[in-house]
């Protein structure tokens, strides 16, 4: 396949021609297997240390070429810009959205880790996303799913708006991997680290990232060996503001990587079998205490709470249900197993931190407050050692 050369973009970063073009890319590239994901980046050999060009390959858009490493990037999920940082490449991050679910809190427990997100833009507006501030950033690489942006309509943009910005500025290159519930997603899903894998390959650094994939493989084993084998059933919702009356439900038995700690903890879906969706693009139903009365799960995992320490969320969130004439007849409530349901959007790094927290309170018992896997670890990981 040949790059697309001369006039098409005036970067060193060329998406390059053939069926991952962009028209076929943001009609969808149909996977034929079970939508699991699997291995779908790829590098080329021709990609040397020296600084020839490479090609680095994710579904929906396919292959993209590179010159050189790109220096000026921009994202959507703070996912991916954790796994910059995980790479050590964080300061090639220039902008990003949903700035305020990017916690960058969970760093401070890491030596020589940290991320000044004053010195990274918003690309979300209250209106939307306007195209002009891609032209206005200049980036040498989109970390984006095309499609998550055109199948969004508050974004306010289409497949013509991200070809003219794909052609006249630099491509774009990502896959909504953190839920599994878009009926418009009909090409590929990754893992999160099938998609940390990828996200390496477009940096060159494939080593660290082996590195950091090895120590996670090591310390997952290590805690699913000391897990009991009775687990309870969780019911893992999105609820605003310190008094929650109505929720938005997810699906742990949904693959996306939000819900991973949960998935390599073994704790079951709590709406399994009652009918009830998990939250989408085009489902945005809510339930209620009664409705979760009904389900009556083992444990309630509340999201929206993230920036809350655990006194702060049980003082406010869990205190309200307590008091609440419904609430308080919840099981979870009752037995004060009421959690902060973690980032919606989570990267590598992130995952350690929400995998232990999650270990120790469903199991504390087994866990209590140990910390479960090596900080300074991480630290010489990220820093290249």
């Amino acid at each position: 396949m040949a790059a697309i050369t001369g006039m098409a973009t005036r970067r060193d970063v060329l998406r390059t021609a053939g069926p991952a073009a962009l028209g076929l890319a943001l009609a969808g590239c149909t996977d034929d297997g079970d939508g699991g994901g699997g291995g779908g980046g790829s590098e080329s050999a021709g990609g040397n240390e020296d600084g020839s060009s490479y090609t680095v390959t994710m579904a929906p858009v396919g292959e993209v070429a590179f010159e050189s490493v790109p220096e000026r990037v921009v994202t959507y999920f703070p996912g991916y810009a954790d796994m910059c940082v995980a790479l050590g490449v964080e300061d090639s991050l220039i902008a990003m959205a949903e700035m305020d679910r990017y916690y960058t809190r969970y760093y401070d427990e890491i030596e020589g880790l940290s991320v000044d997100k004053e010195g990274i833009e918003d690309i979300l507006g209250e209106s939307g996303i306007d195209r002009e501030i891609f032209y206005e950033l200049d980036a040498d690489l989109h970390l984006i799913d095309p499609e998550w942006l055109t199948n969004n309509e508050a974004f306010g943009l289409d497949e013509s708006d991200i070809e003219e910005i794909d052609t006249n500025v630099s491509p774009f290159l990502g896959n909504t991997i953190f839920r599994r519930t878009d009926e418009w997603h009909d090409y590929e899903y990754y893992s999160m680290y099938e998609a940390f894998e990828i996200v390496s390959q477009v940096y060159r650094e494939q080593e660290r990232y082996e590195e950091f994939a090895a120590f996670h493989e090591e310390f997952i084993a290590g805690v699913q060996d000391r897990l009991p084998e009775e687990r309870p059933n969780a019911l893992l919702v999105f609820g605003d503001g310190d008094e929650p009356e109505t929720f938005s439900p997810y699906r742990l038995t949904d693959e996306g990587t939000n819900k991973k700690q949960y998935h390599d903890l073994g704790i079951e879906d709590a709406l399994s079998g009652t009918g009830i969706d998990g939250l989408s693009t085009t489902d945005r139903g809510q339930i209620d205490y009664e409705t979760m009365l009904e389900v009556d799960p083992d444990a309630l995992l509340v999201r929206g709470h993230e920036e809350k320490s655990v006194t702060e969320f049980v003082d406010t969130v869990l205190a309200f249900m307590q008091n609440h004439p419904v609430a308080s007849e919840l099981t979870a409530v009752e037995e004060e197993r009421v959690f902060r349901g973690g980032p919606i959007y989570q990267g590598p790094i992130q995952n350690l931190f929400t995998t232990e927290r999650a270990a120790q309170e469903f199991f504390p018992e087994e866990f209590g407050d140990e910390e479960l896997f090596d900080r300074e670890r991480v630290s010489e990981i990220v820093a290249g050692q």
